[in-house]
């Protein structure tokens, strides 16, 4: 997920993920979404680091060797001006066609721009899946665009609810779910506000979140119930936060990408969970606040006060 190009070259668990259907075929098992990922194993930290990281900590250059980072976008630490010429022993020509996304760019006015299949294709290469079948990239490329697109709706969420504080936030939030979204189809103000904006991103699939770990551990425990595929890719987004007065701040947000059953007419279903990560006590409060809010809602009777109100 998230091959977006920074070069352009015109200028049920604890909580259940959000459900996204696809209306195109399932990637291939060559397709990088479906790789499983390695479990980690203890490395030795480089001299004079800290030998404790922080599981949700953001990856640093030092973690890299430092001429494999020149050769990288330090948007999305992909390759640079991925060619869009056709690779060696390709049998199949590949459209050269970029999509743009809906999704606003930090760096300037336009949005980002989804990669060419060609470029998706040439990209596997050099991450050394050999195996891709030619005639399924596009559709792996309409599937990452999807998904992509269904992430940033997810952002969108969060930010409405907390882009104007803390205090905002939960007044939108007691309200539970349902309800928030019909009352901000009514609202008129929303329309005004500044839109957060994607500043880089980075896919980390080999990097399992705190949260991933622990459904893992109570789906072995609870199978029946809760039981389940982890993640098979994870992502962080780090994005701009217009505040109310001017002042703009970085929030990341960790995504970890579900397969799950497919619909009985075969198309895919993937579960997104998009949550900001707990880089300090404001996220954490804005995922309690997001996540106890229905609960808050019920628990007080205010659906019931609404039915009699009526």
């Amino acid at each position: 997920m998230g091959w977006f190009w920074a070069d352009s070259p015109s200028a049920s668990s604890l909580h259940p993920p959000h459900i996204i259907s696809a209306s195109s075929a399932i990637p291939p098992p060559g397709c990088p979404m479906h790789a499983v990922a390695p479990s980690n194993s203890p490395t030795s930290p480089p001299g004079g680091s800290c030998p404790v990281k922080a599981p949700n900590a953001p990856l640093t250059k030092s973690n890299q060797d430092p001429s494999s980072w020149s050769k990288l976008n330090p948007l999305n630490y992909m390759p640079s001006n991925l060619s869009q010429l056709r690779a060696e022993h390709q049998k199949r020509e590949l459209p050269v066609e970029r999509t743009m996304s809906s999704i606003p760019r930090g760096d300037t006015e336009s949005n980002w721009e989804y990669p060419s299949p060609q470029q998706m294709y040439n990209a596997m290469l050099r991450k050394g899946y050999d195996d891709t079948p030619e005639d399924a990239v596009e559709s792996m490329v309409a599937i990452h665009n999807f998904l992509n697109e269904g992430a940033w709706e997810e952002i969108e969420g969060w930010e409405r609810r907390f882009s104007r504080g803390l205090s905002y936030g939960w007044q939108i939030c007691r309200m539970g779910e349902a309800e928030f979204e019909k009352r901000r189809l009514a609202a008129e103000d929303e329309a005004h506000l500044p839109r957060s904006k994607l500043l880089r991103f980075q896919g980390r699939p080999n990097d399992s979140t705190p949260k991933a770990k622990i459904l893992e551990l109570i789906g072995k425990v609870y199978p029946a119930k809760y039981g389940f595929e982890p993640p098979f890719d994870r992502h962080d987004w780090y994005v701009q936060r217009q505040l109310p007065h001017g002042e703009v701040r970085e929030v990341r947000y960790v995504i970890d990408y579900y397969s799950a059953p497919p619909e009985p007419t075969g198309e895919p279903v993937f579960y997104l969970d998009v949550r900001p990560a707990i880089d300090g006590p404001t996220a954490a409060a804005e995922r309690m606040m997001r996540w106890g809010g229905d609960f808050w809602y019920r628990a007080t009777g205010a659906k019931a006060r609404e039915n009699v109100s009526v």
